[in-house]
């Protein structure tokens, strides 16, 4: 059997520490739990993955989002209103983060310093990633018109990610339909025009 690729050895340490993270938790995560549970010796998994643990914890948040993403643009494939399309993907991203275990747990206060940490210089790459899944829907509205004309996607995309990290973090006890009329009311109107 040939040895395995540096890519198959990432994904193995990825799906490691999505393990570990789950049964120990974000804080109480070591390397070497993560290392124990994909077979592996610390070095080959410092040598795998330079940022070590923070990169992990990104790592996971990132294919997480990869998943709900491909969901996503299918269904914006099939949306036909930009003001449906925003409310239903604003709402199916709240749904997601507050729903999914992983992403729950790197919320939980207990993680967060972690969280943090390995996050905050990558919010221009979570960014740019959204904008790879959305950009054809916008950029296909935009062209019929559906879209105001002086927006940009990238812009427009921050936005979304600024109410719907808002959402997340404020929550005010809205329920499902209490949500859809603000977003409808403030949000749509932003990105969709009069």
């Amino acid at each position: 059997m040939p040895p395995p690729t540096a890519d198959a050895t990432r994904e193995r340490i990825i799906d490691a520490a999505e393990e570990c993270f789950a049964r120990l938790g974000v804080a109480k995560t070591t390397v070497e739990h993560i290392a124990t549970a994909a077979g592996l010796s610390r070095a080959t998994v410092y040598r795998s993955v330079t940022g070590g643990r923070d990169e992990l914890i990104l790592a996971v948040l990132l294919r997480n989002l990869r998943r709900f993403l491909d969901g996503l643009a299918e269904r914006l494939r099939r949306q036909r209103s930009v003001p449906e399309a925003v409310v239903a993907g604003t709402m199916d991203a709240v749904a997601f983060v507050r729903a999914e275990p992983t992403i729950g747990r790197f919320l939980a206060p207990e993680a967060a310093g972690h969280m943090q940490a390995a996050v905050a210089g990558a919010v221009e790459q979570v960014l740019a990633l959204c904008c790879d899944y959305v950009r054809p829907y916008f950029e296909r509205a935009q062209r019929g018109g559906m879209l105001r004309a002086d927006i940009e996607v990238e812009g427009t995309v921050e936005f979304l990610f600024r109410v719907i990290t808002s959402l997340i973090v404020m929550d005010r006890d809205r329920d499902d339909e209490d949500t859809r009329r603000f977003l409808r009311t403030y949000v749509v109107p932003v990105i969709a025009g009069p």
